[in-house]
């Protein structure tokens, strides 16, 4: 499960702060939540517009059939089976760009790592996206952990290397077989 991220602004990440800045100049007075974005915050997301890729706003979350809360995360092995997300997974694929994301220890200290990619600033991380009422909306896909995060938590983000962002949003043959692909090793570290 993928239920917080990190969208850090430093000056030595580029690829972030490109993707920041655009959203500032697109939408001046927007909304956009930086540092450690929480389910329903408005967050940049990639998205492919005509033929070029864009970052654009959208509200981590779809929301629930019973309008209680809202759905952050869609499984990759179950993505085209459920309503929900299979049309959004074969016309409606995005990128979450971040810096990171968070998991708690599942034992009884609840402790709070930060997962990142190693010696790389940007972690981007698989996503579908959906309209509801006029809102753009986003959840990020997660498959099961690997070595490097599953003794914390059993799921992880669906993890795009940066040379793969492009296949993701225009090559459904890519994507598609892409939902079972092995994910990198991460690096952690312990969050006070």
């Amino acid at each position: 499960m993928c239920g917080r991220y990190s969208l850090f602004t430093e000056e030595e990440n580029q690829e972030i702060m490109r993707i920041v800045r655009r959203m500032s100049e697109k939408y001046p007075g927007n909304a956009m939540r930086q540092g450690e974005i929480f389910p329903t915050n408005q967050a940049p997301v990639l998205q492919l517009l005509g033929d070029k890729i864009e970052p654009e706003l959208a509200v981590w979350g779809f929301p629930r059939f019973n309008a209680k809360g809202v759905i952050i995360n869609a499984r990759s092995e179950t993505a085209d089976e459920r309503p929900m997300f299979r049309k959004s997974l074969h016309v409606r694929r995005c990128v979450v760009p971040s810096t990171g994301f968070y998991e708690w220890s599942q034992d009884a200290q609840k402790i709070k790592y930060h997962f990142a990619m190693p010696e790389q600033g940007a972690l981007y991380m698989a996503g579908l996206f959906n309209e509801f009422q006029g809102e753009k909306r986003f959840v990020i896909l997660t498959t099961a952990a690997n070595l490097s995060i599953s003794d914390v938590h059993n799921r992880m983000p669906l993890i795009l290397p940066k040379d793969k962002v492009e296949d993701w949003l225009m090559t459904e043959e890519f994507a598609i077989p892409y939902l079972h692909a092995a994910m990198p090793a991460l690096i952690r570290e312990k969050v006070e």
